[in-house]
């Protein structure tokens, strides 16, 4: 599993909908008090999975040390 590579939520963007809990077998996620996602288990996202990010349907998802996001 991950140590340098895990999901981030933008509450601004995020629906509150679950998708990624649902989605998530690693428990990465939990369902906060606040109805939002929260990531729990970040040692526990699979490196360059990414799918939690396909399915969410804000766009809510990115991730802590993904070259792709970085500017050049």
């Amino acid at each position: 599993m991950a140590v340098t590579w895990y999901p981030i939520i933008n509450k601004e963007l995020c629906a509150g909908c679950g998708t990624c809990v649902d989605f998530c077998p690693h428990g990465v996620y939990e369902m906060g008090d606040d109805g939002y996602p929260v990531v729990v288990a970040p040692e526990e996202c699979v490196e360059f999975c990414r799918g939690c990010a396909k399915i969410c349907p804000s766009g809510a998802i990115a991730y802590f040390g993904d070259v792709e996001q970085v500017p050049a």
